[in-house]
């Protein structure tokens, strides 16, 4: 069946469709991770979003119940270059199709997804349409043109959990990954809890929390509309502040929160948590030109001087410029320059923009729950 990716400007794809059939308007942006495609579509941080994958193939390994960053997919549509036709793994449920025509979710394949991502990146991050439906270019040219995007968007909200929970109370879903073929040898076992934690769910990936229970964290999640009051009195020993979607200048209730957090407990934000401990700060926040997506940014440790390569996925950036005297820059993008990490100078508070749990990605930053450990430590002496 045709189906049509239609940019705002005007500019047009023309392909195959796969998964399900219709209509979606959304934001249209390009991830450049090679793996994890399924890791991708089910991230909260995509929510609003139409997503293409610059690797050429995908789709070969199908899809599966455990690698759900999230309870559903959160992506208006899936644009790739080719769809495997024949998923092989072992842990495999189902194919990528199936998958998306289970969810109600539009994909595109047979484009040059090399085309659209220079073009974006050349034009910037602009609302698209992807559609099955008989409709000329123009409609859907006027279709996208006319949809919400994501600037002034509060999509926090619909991917929030509508109420507190402790994650994984026995222990069963934070174990280390097994391959199960007998040759792992004992599983690790998780370690005692040290650390009782509040983590605000702005969009919380599962990965984050299976690696904060490995890190000896109870975590208690809330609400992204939490007040800084309701989550003091779960008597936590810090606050932990998720990724999540849309712009983080249309989270007023968010930066009040933080804000009455910031003298009261220690603070580790990543992502939007990062954006919104920006507006906490007393800074703000700029749209990049089209975002960092995949897993292979390059960071630098002002610090140190090391280079981390890290997996990110966020279209806004903090403002380096906005930002208090006692609040320092720790890390930058080296392809950029734009910020990448911070930390406040007389209060335990730091984040990062990237994601340290690295679903997909490389593992180069997953230290950064070790120092929230040590974080939550000193300020117990």
């Amino acid at each position: 069946m045709r189906a049509i990716l239609a940019l705002e400007d005007g500019r047009f794809f023309e392909g195959a469709s796969f998964g399900a059939t219709g209509t979606r308007v959304g934001e249209i942006c390009f991830n450049t991770a090679m793996t994890g495609y399924q890791e991708v579509l089910t991230d909260p941080s995509y929510r609003g979003q139409i997503v293409a994958m610059t690797y050429p193939l995908i789709g070969n390994y199908g899809t599966n119940s455990l690698d759900q960053e999230s309870q559903s997919p959160h992506v208006r549509g899936f644009v790739i270059e080719e769809l495997s036709q024949a998923p092989s793994n072992w842990r495999s449920e189902m194919s990528l199709d199936e998958y998306l025509r289970k969810w109600d979710i539009p994909g595109l394949q047979g484009i040059d997804t090399r085309a659209l991502t220079r073009h974006l990146r050349t034009r910037g991050a602009m609302k698209a349409c992807l559609t099955t439906e008989k409709m000329s270019t123009d409609e859907a040219i006027a279709q996208a043109a006319k949809g919400e995007g994501v600037i002034g968007m509060d999509y926090v909200r619909e991917v929030s959990t509508p109420e507190i929970y402790r994650w994984d109370p026995d222990d069963k879903l934070s174990q280390p990954w097994s391959t199960g073929n007998g040759n792992d040898g004992d599983k690790a076992k998780l370690p005692s809890t040290r650390f009782r934690i509040v983590a605000y769910d702005y969009g919380i990936k599962r990965n984050i929390l299976r690696l904060l229970r490995q890190k000896g964290f109870e975590v208690t999640v809330v609400p992204a509309t939490t007040s800084a009051e309701e989550a003091l009195a779960l008597s936590p020993d810090g606050i932990f502040l998720s990724n999540g979607p849309g712009d983080p200048s249309a989270l007023p209730y968010a930066h009040e929160a933080v804000r009455g957090l910031m003298d009261k407990k220690p603070i580790f934000g990543i992502c939007l948590g990062h954006q919104v401990l920006g507006f906490a700060f007393g800074g703000s926040t700029f749209k990049l030109k089209f975002g960092h997506r995949g897993a292979n940014q390059p960071v630098k440790d002002l610090q140190t001087g090391k280079v981390a390569i890290t997996a990110q996925n966020h279209g806004f950036a903090v403002d380096p410029n906005s930002l208090p005297k006692n609040v320092e820059i720790t890390h930058i993008n080296l392809n950029d320059q734009t910020v990448e990490g911070m930390r406040h100078k007389e209060l335990p508070i730091f984040s990062v923009q990237y994601h340290p749990e690295a679903a997909p990605g490389p593992h180069d930053a997953s230290y950064f729950f070790d120092e929230f450990a040590e974080l939550i430590e000193g300020t117990r002496k």
